[in-house]
């Protein structure tokens, strides 16, 4: 397959990785928060969605909790099921953990990143601003959500799209210059410096990416 090509059918697997259906019931369906809108935070209803929702009394085996967490992390990162793989795949090819290493080259995403910088309210809007062309990375415009960045890339918002509502409320939400220990922020400028790849403790997402390598090794 030709560069060309190959970054045509990247940016389309991308784009369509956004999950499209009812998002409460997803939450509720994965007993987690995949959406970072509060409004998905805390369910009002405490069991299955469906008709027999209330009724329902299942017990997971031990490969329905394995992939119940592993439905956790593509929702929650959104990624498709053919792109998770890959990435499970490259990091089962890094030395280390690889469950490690799989949530490090999640995190390293550009759509995540933009989320955590505190460009964007959520991933979900993160990734919609990477396709639409207002983000750039080390002064290129880059439009792949899945763009991996690599320590000493600098972010940044377009300069013609930094008058965009979004932004400035995102931004708000952000209280020092340093979102995460691996990001830093320059508000002023809307930029930000990915420093250094993440290690597995700094990462706060209550997921445990152990039962997703076990998955794997069936």
């Amino acid at each position: 397959m030709d560069v060309g090509l190959q970054k045509r059918e990247e940016f389309k697997g991308n784009f369509m990785a956004r999950y499209r259906g009812p998002r409460l019931r997803k939450c509720r369906r994965l007993d987690f928060p995949v959406f970072e809108s509060p409004k998905f935070s805390n369910p009002r209803k405490n069991y299955v969605p469906g008709q027999h929702g209330p009724n329902q009394r299942v017990k997971l085996s031990n490969y329905g909790i394995q992939l119940r967490e592993k439905q956790r992390i593509k929702y929650l990162y959104g990624v498709l099921e053919k792109q998770f793989r890959n990435y499970f795949k490259k990091a089962a090819a890094k030395t280390g953990a690889t469950g490690e290493n799989l949530l490090i080259l999640l995190e390293s995403r550009l759509d995540n990143s933009i989320y955590r910088l505190g460009f964007a309210p959520t991933r979900r809007s993160a990734r919609q601003l990477v396709v639409h062309k207002h983000i750039m990375v080390n002064n290129r415009t880059v439009n792949i959500p899945s763009y991996s960045l690599k320590p000493g890339d600098i972010v940044q918002v377009r300069e013609k799209s930094r008058k965009l509502q979004i932004f400035h409320d995102s931004m708000r939400r952000v209280s020092n210059d340093n979102p995460t220990s691996w990001l830093k922020i320059d508000k002023a400028q809307m930029r930000g410096y990915f420093e250094t790849a993440p290690e597995r403790e700094q990462i706060m997402e209550p997921i445990n990416e152990q039962l997703v390598v076990e998955l794997y090794s069936k």
